[in-house]
């Protein structure tokens, strides 16, 4: 069993994210962080779910876990403390860049820079050319589905522009949305649900 863990309060986004990530990790199981908000958005919040993580008490025959929040909050503490693997969506989506020049848009000004040091620390040798955002008030733009989507395009748009040949779409409960968009973008979109999937199924074979 692998183990999908939203450190996000919100169990309607992790039964999303699992689905999205079933058809790669068929034993997945969803956990939801019992309290805190249902959408990261402060460093402060970013803190506390790091606690909330590294602190998890994972399942009996848990073979990995995936940190399904964009900042990774306490994925390498917690994999210092387990002997299975413990992959975080937002390393997963810098390495997916390889080698190219890659951007993020995202919904959460406040955690630009804690985005900014994370994609920076796990891009290998792939430029990273900083974070783009959607306009708007975040939990508003979330909540409507058609603004969000017109939202992240523009973000997108804005990085490609900046010279970005893949974008990464910078957080779990937007996997919904970057599944939507995908066909719309200017250019290939890095989902990190996907490619954190891939990556825990590589890990274990």
């Amino acid at each position: 069993m692998i183990l999908l863990a939203n450190p996000n309060a919100n169990a309607a986004t992790t039964a999303r994210m699992c689905e999205i990530a079933a058809p790669w990790l068929p034993d997945l199981r969803g956990w939801t962080a019992p309290d805190g908000p249902d959408v990261i958005q402060t460093p402060d919040q970013l803190t506390a779910a790091g606690h909330r993580i590294a602190a998890l008490a994972p399942p009996a025959g848990c073979r990995g876990v995936i940190v399904a929040a964009f900042g990774d909050p306490g994925a390498d503490r917690l994999a210092a403390r387990l002997d299975c693997p413990v992959v975080g969506i937002g390393a997963a989506a810098a390495r997916a860049a390889r080698g190219r020049p890659f951007a993020v848009a995202t919904t959460t000004p406040h955690l630009g820079a804690d985005i900014d040091a994370s994609m920076q620390r796990h891009a290998q040798d792939a430029p990273y050319l900083g974070c783009f955002l959607t306009q708007g008030p975040t939990l508003a733009v979330m909540s409507d589905p058609e603004r969000l989507d017109r939202a992240l395009l523009d973000a997108v748009h804005d990085a490609a522009r900046a010279g970005a040949q893949v974008v990464i779409i910078g957080g779990g409960p937007l996997a919904q949305a970057a599944e939507r968009i995908a066909t719309q973008s200017p250019r290939p979109l890095i989902q990190p649900i996907p490619e954190a999937a891939r990556l825990m199924a590589g890990l274990l074979t």
